[in-house]
């Protein structure tokens, strides 16, 4: 059976995993990426991950190649750039130092890039020539495909959209030094920074308001909001309104048939997704307005970013 190992270099986690023609992921593991702020080291743990994984699959399978998603990677030179979430700095030749490590076929791209990828090859974009492929995680990442084809950029760098500066009131940095810019406000980090923000401006009584912000997690602000928490509750409006204005915004670049979301925020299910919704709807131009769907993403949550990585070599095995 042909595998191809899928990395997603994230910023809290790395995700490792072999996955099949079909999209399927067999075996999958991860470890926290700032656990290795040495570059060497790290990329030793990738190779220590990859080899158990396929030690577990044995003669069952034989590895084509590697694909990796990661922010601000280059797919045109092999590296990763001042990616914001990552810790190492400048340019970093990731893809030359990977292949010294583990030779074989090898390519990397912008991990939104690869998500749309893998929605294209194993997913909801199967049957689309349009689409926008939106990854919540630590940021706010987007992949961009029309007329059938992923919109890759100049220099690899095409679709940084959660640094679009959407001017909105109190200009929050986002980690490239955007004021006002999209992923601080619309990220599982950027709901961590609404929950502080909304309890400044009310006086509900919250679960929140003797929670330190590095003990805040998602999981427990969606639980929250399942009680019935008016904190949780305002922020989860809050960050829909802000994504609505966005994703109406870029459906005039070029007007895709749906958004296809995926990452943590997305685990928030109908607390982020059903206002979202809402006012998407009402912020669509006219000749837009029932035309866009939001989709949640076509391949397994826990999985989908190894899925869109390995998608870079299963493109050339199709």
């Amino acid at each position: 059976m042909d595998l191809v190992i899928g990395i997603d270099i994230g910023g809290t986690k790395t995700k490792i995993g072999l996955v099949d023609k079909t999209g399927n992921c067999l075996e999958k593991t991860f470890f926290r990426t700032k656990e290795y702020p040495d570059l060497d080291a790290y990329l030793e743990q990738v190779k220590l991950a990859s080899e158990t994984l396929i030690e577990n699959v044995g003669a069952k399978g034989t590895i084509l190649g590697c694909g990796i998603g990661a922010p601000n990677a280059s797919s045109k030179n092999g590296t990763i750039e001042n990616a914001a979430n990552l810790l190492w700095r400048g340019t970093v030749p990731i893809l030359e130092k990977l292949k010294e490590k583990m030779p074989m076929p090898m390519r990397i791209m912008n991990d939104a890039s690869a998500a749309a990828l893998g929605e294209m090859l194993f997913g909801r974009g199967k049957d689309m020539t349009d689409f926008i492929a939106i990854t919540l995680g630590t940021g706010f990442g987007a992949g961009i495909v029309a007329n059938g084809q992923l919109i890759d950029g100049y220099d690899g760098f095409a679709g940084e959209l959660g640094h679009v500066d959407m001017t909105i009131g109190d200009g929050r940095l986002t980690g490239l030094g955007v004021q006002g810019g999209l992923e601080a406000y619309v990220s599982a980090t950027g709901l961590k920074r609404t929950i502080l923000y909304m309890q400044s401006m009310y006086l509900d009584q919250s679960r929140f308001r003797d929670v330190a912000y590095n003990d805040l997690h998602g999981e427990d602000i969606t639980k929250a909001a399942e009680e019935g928490d008016v904190i949780a509750l305002k922020a989860f409006d809050y960050t829909a309104k802000i994504m609505a204005l966005a994703l109406a915004n870029f459906t005039a670049f070029t007007q895709p048939e749906a958004f296809i979301l995926m990452g943590g925020l997305v685990n928030s299910g109908k607390w982020i997704l059903e206002p979202l919704e809402r006012y998407f709807n009402d912020y669509l131009l006219e000749v837009y307005k029932g035309k866009v769907k939001i989709l949640e993403s076509g391949m397994p949550g826990k999985t989908a970013a190894i899925c869109g990585a390995a998608a870079l070599i299963w493109e050339k095995h199709r």
